[in-house]
């Protein structure tokens, strides 16, 4: 009777194929490794620097609190608060809190916090927590001149999300590990790596000014070299969903350099990236644009490259004297199949994302064509379209690839 743990585990990879994967993926990650020293950031204050200065936009420092009460009433109108029409309204909506001060030189007061009369009518509420501005000391001419205690002004900041957020993120990485177990363990490891980079490497890169391309390769490379080998093993299998992904990624990369100066997508969507542009002298704002098609297509990649090689390796196992051509084709109408519930996806997703700015376009009552064609629209409309082109492009090459490099079944043995 014949005994194996699954089709594919008697696929072995040949060699041959696996030599020149490495012989082409090899030298493209020692190149990125090069281009990940020459972009690490300092981490030096670029306040002043010619380089690229970053400028203090808090002037506060950040201390929770607990909302007691809240309340709104009626006030009189403010000149920022002007009608459509441009008159000011004899009454405005003014709302404040009471909130416990947690931590601080005050922790323990109830101060009077001014709120927008919007959070308000959300429903805030006793209980609530809350992060709270609190006015730092100030400096004149080299000399700190210290708040009074009975002069400190709160203002309110944003909601306290850590608990609840932090309960999703136990939660998500338990049946991760519970279900995938050492792989779904390695995932989660692999997914630390990714935000890791990210906010160590990839952000402040950007704010000191680095070319947003080069970050882009010279992060991404080595980070899904890392991702797949430490998710799924070293094996010629995983060398060839690497080289799909890397494949994927500079075509990625190319559509989006392409797309950010073809469609003007200068990253002046928001009040934040105002705000940003105005901070600092380093970071190029349609770099950053840029450098976001790039990543928001990594996952997908990934996904993609991974089922399509899988798919390879299980037609194999199911018929060993399958070539070339019918590897291929078994391969794509699984890509097929995988291609038109991905594309939903990314859609689905980056249409959510946009939903507030959609709504808010067509509060105006401009033409359906100005919408679609407006900045922030047009970002996610690139971003969708970049992802869904590297992830089409990806397809085929990888599962061409996985079909050249599977090898032949192992023979059933019987005990």
């Amino acid at each position: 009777m014949g005994a194996r743990h699954g089709p594919a585990e008697g696929v072995t990879g040949d060699r041959t194929a696996l030599r020149v994967m490495l012989g082409v993926l090899v030298p493209l990650l020692v190149a990125s490794v090069v281009g990940l020293v020459a972009v690490w950031p300092s981490g030096a204050s670029f306040e002043g620097d010619e380089r690229g200065g970053i400028v203090d936009l808090s002037g506060t420092e950040q201390v929770p609190g607990e909302v007691l009460a809240a309340t709104a009433d009626l006030c009189e109108g403010a000149p920022d608060e002007r009608e459509p029409d441009g008159s000011i309204p004899l009454d405005s909506l003014c709302a404040e809190a009471l909130v416990r001060v947690l931590q601080g030189p005050e922790a323990g007061d109830v101060v009077t916090v001014p709120l927008p009369p919007q959070l308000v009518q959300a429903g805030i509420g006793p209980g609530e927590r809350v992060v709270l501005g609190r006015n730092l000391p100030t400096t004149v001419e080299g000399t700190e001149v210290e708040a009074d205690t009975g002069q400190v002004v709160y203002s309110f900041v944003d909601f306290d999300r850590a608990q609840p957020l932090l309960l999703l993120a136990g939660l998500f990485a338990v049946l991760v590990v519970a279900i995938g177990r050492l792989r779904g363990a390695a995932a989660i490891a692999g997914l630390a790596l990714t935000y890791a980079a990210i906010a160590y490497v990839v952000l402040p890169a950007l704010r000191e000014g680095e070319d947003p391309v080069l970050v882009a390769l010279s992060v991404a490379v080595p980070l899904m070299t890392a991702v797949l080998y430490l998710a799924h093993g070293l094996s010629t299998r995983t060398t060839a969903a690497l080289s799909g992904t890397v494949f994927g990624l500079l075509a990625t990369t190319g559509l989006a350099v392409w797309a950010t100066r073809a469609a003007d997508l200068t990253g002046l969507t928001s009040e934040d990236a105002y705000v940003l542009s105005t901070a600092t002298t380093g970071a190029d704002l349609r770099g950053i644009v840029l450098c976001g098609l790039v990543v928001a297509g990594l996952g997908i990649l990934n996904d993609v490259t991974i089922t399509q090689v899988s798919a390879v390796w299980e037609i194999r196992a199911l018929a060993p004297t399958a070539g070339f051509r019918e590897l291929f084709r078994g391969g794509m109408r699984v890509g097929r199949d995988h291609l038109a519930s991905t594309v939903y996806t990314i859609a689905f997703a980056y249409a959510g994302a946009a939903l507030p700015t959609l709504l808010l376009l067509g509060l105006y009552g401009q033409p359906l064509e100005q919408v679609v064609t407006s900045g922030a629209v047009a970002e996610e409309i690139a971003r969708t379209a970049v992802g869904s082109i590297g992830m089409i492009l990806a397809i085929p090459v990888t599962t061409a690839v996985a079909a050249v490099s599977v090898g032949r079944a192992a023979p059933l043995t019987a005990r």
